[in-house]
């Protein structure tokens, strides 16, 4: 019996199927596993070209740093940056957010009655009676509790295991592109080495131009609301910046919480947040992101645009997140897979 055979055929398609439902199904199991592993080799792609030039300079004499050194001096300076800015951020944030904590039921009085005097609400609502209506209650309540501290021990138990993955992915990032590159022909080797280091240069730059566009919206809302005058500007500055690094729908999200309690002291002050956040956005998004994202990752508006829908109908907040370094290494997989016939028409 050979493979001309139509039952041999069918034998073959069919082992085929079967193997190819498993591994899929495999995958599906391993989802979170594999999210995991691919943001750490993000981080990895996005710190070696920093690694590399790190690592080229010399210790003593004609001998070259060692790359574990270079990679946990980044970390040191990473880890240094983070408590450079608890200490000068947490005091006043801790003390800042004490102080809104326990100024919410008078801020909830004073919206409540705002919104009373204008036909708007029936009555007043305490908080205790909000936090029972509110469309988690009760034994719920308690239950989403426990479940944002264990999410939030998780997502810090999954940080450490990145930065643990990251580290020995790039401390053996040579032999692994070695033998990624060892897969394709002699001859396309150099065009495959020549794109990886496209896709890490890309990556890097994402990785930077959003640490960057973090530190600016969250240092110019600090700086903006403290001149403006609106209370708790620490607290609403460190949200801002965390909601810059979510695409889309986090600008408007952090942009909420300090129009709101602006909106405690006057609605004058809470239209001037809203405007202030309207032209900080609009400078970030005509002046900052083009230079950051289209200069330097090389990744068209449209392909942005359409990676952030994809990633975040597929993944939400995190496929969002994720949207742009994948679009930049898809680009560069697209640009060496499309003939050199077609790209000169």
């Amino acid at each position: 019996m050979t493979r001309d055979d139509p039952r041999a055929l069918i034998r073959y398609a069919l082992v085929g199927l079967v193997f190819t439902v498993a591994v899929a199904w495999i995958l599906y199991l391993a989802r979170s596993a594999l999210l995991l592993i691919y943001i750490s080799a993000l981080v990895a792609i996005g710190f070696a070209p920093l690694v590399a030039a790190i690592e080229r300079q010399p210790l003593y004499g004609s001998r070259r740093m060692p790359r574990w050194t270079a990679i946990l001096i980044i970390y040191l300076c990473f880890l240094g940056v983070l408590v450079g800015l608890g200490v000068l951020v947490i005091p006043p944030l801790v003390s800042q957010a004490r102080a809104l904590w326990a100024a919410l039921p008078e801020m909830l009085q004073r919206a409540q009655q705002w919104l009373i005097e204008r036909g708007l609400l029936s009555r007043e609502v305490s908080m205790r009676e909000a936090i029972e209506q509110a469309p988690v209650g009760g034994t719920d309540a308690v239950g989403a509790l426990v479940a944002a501290i264990w999410g939030f021990i998780g997502g810090i138990f999954g940080l450490v295991a990145i930065l643990i993955l990251a580290f020995y992915l790039l401390l053996d990032s040579e032999n692994l592109v070695r033998l990624f590159v060892r897969l394709f022909p002699r001859e396309e080797r150099p065009r495959v080495e020549d794109a990886c280091r496209r896709v890490s240069g890309k990556v890097s730059a994402w990785l930077g131009g959003q640490l960057l566009l973090a530190a600016v919206i969250g240092g110019t809302a600090a700086l903006g609301l403290f001149v403006i005058g609106v209370p708790y500007f620490y607290v609403l500055a460190l949200i801002a910046g965390i909601g810059e690094m979510i695409p889309i729908v986090g600008p408007l999200l952090a942009a909420l919480p300090a129009v709101a309690i602006a909106f405690t002291v006057s609605p004058a002050l809470a239209l001037g947040v809203a405007v202030f956040f309207f032209l900080q956005q609009q400078f970030e998004n005509h002046v900052l992101v083009p230079k950051v994202m289209e200069r330097q990752v090389g990744v068209s508006a449209v392909a942005v645009i359409v990676a952030l829908l994809i990633g975040g109908t597929l993944l939400g907040v995190v496929g969002a997140i994720l949207a742009v370094p994948t679009a930049a290494i898809l680009q560069v997989v697209f640009t060496e897979l499309v003939p050199e016939a077609s790209r000169g028409k």
